[in-house]
């Protein structure tokens, strides 16, 4: 909805999934016992140093940074840099390789700057309303998206019970917009698992997801059956089983910790 941040400042448009396969190839730790994890495109410490987070966006930047330099030496004026238009990306089913990476419950989250929501629209009817949502650059989220093109429509004499999984969870704006929806419309149901919580230890992003739960959303973190599911109903599997990647339990039970204490 708004711009999230941190972790949702420009994005460059490069190739998506070189950009995905570089980030994967880093060594990812999940949480250590009494550890937290680091705010959403944080960057890991090495040796109580910050590491330098190699993705696109940082190499892009790396890229002006020198391009900038070079054109000081000469004397010319750099060249401003234009992000491509925003756009939302909708489907029926992802990128297997998208799904892996982007709703890993992991420590370290960069290059997991952009939000994947699949959704899933009971309207009493025999057939549900399936697929998923991806936002790309800044501008609205996949959870405004939602309301404007998977259900533009609202009719107050149809129940709606909607479901999301969702890699990260709403930013503060996100869930406040998101609790006005609610109010307002008193025959939707949401429910929200999400694979990480979106830097939970800021104040307003604790207000948000507070003021979600009391109009009535569902909130909880997706356990290693959430992501078998997602990875079922949501993903091109090719029909190949799902296998959670280590500590994926422990990484739920700890997430969950964390959202209970917000919501207490």
């Amino acid at each position: 909805m708004a711009d999230r941040k941190s972790s949702s400042g420009s994005r460059l448009t490069v190739r998506r999934k070189e950009k995905a396969e570089n980030e994967a190839k880093k060594e990812e730790k999940p949480p250590k016992e009494g550890e937290k994890p680091p705010k959403e495109g944080e960057k890991p410490e090495v040796n109580g140093k910050n590491a330098p987070v190699e993705n696109g966006e940082a190499a892009a930047a790396a890229a002006a940074t020198g391009a900038e330099n070079g054109a000081a030496a000469n004397g010319d004026k750099p060249e401003p840099m234009e992000l491509p238009p925003f756009e939302i990306i909708t489907g029926d089913r992802m990128d297997p390789f998208f799904f892996k990476f982007q709703f890993k419950n992991v420590e370290y989250s960069s290059g997991r700057n952009k939000t994947f929501l699949c959704y899933l629209v009971d309207q009493g009817s025999d057939s549900l309303l399936r697929g998923y949502i991806e936002d790309e650059h800044a501008g609205g989220h996949a959870e405004e998206a939602f309301f404007q093109q998977v259900l533009p429509n609202y009719d107050p004499a149809c129940k709606y019970t909607i479901t999301w999984y969702m890699s990260s969870s709403p930013c503060a704006v996100c869930a406040g917009k998101l609790a006005e929806v609610l109010k307002s419309r008193k025959s939707v149901r949401l429910a929200i698992f999400s694979a990480r919580l979106f830097e939970w230890e800021e104040p307003e992003i604790q207000a948000g997801l507070k003021a979600l739960a009391a109009a009535g959303c569902k909130l909880r973190m997706m356990k290693p059956l959430d992501f078998t599911y997602t990875w079922d109903t949501f993903v091109e599997n090719d029909e190949e089983q799902f296998t959670p990647w280590e500590d994926c339990q422990e990484n739920y039970e700890y997430y969950q910790d964390k959202l209970a204490d917000i919501l207490q």
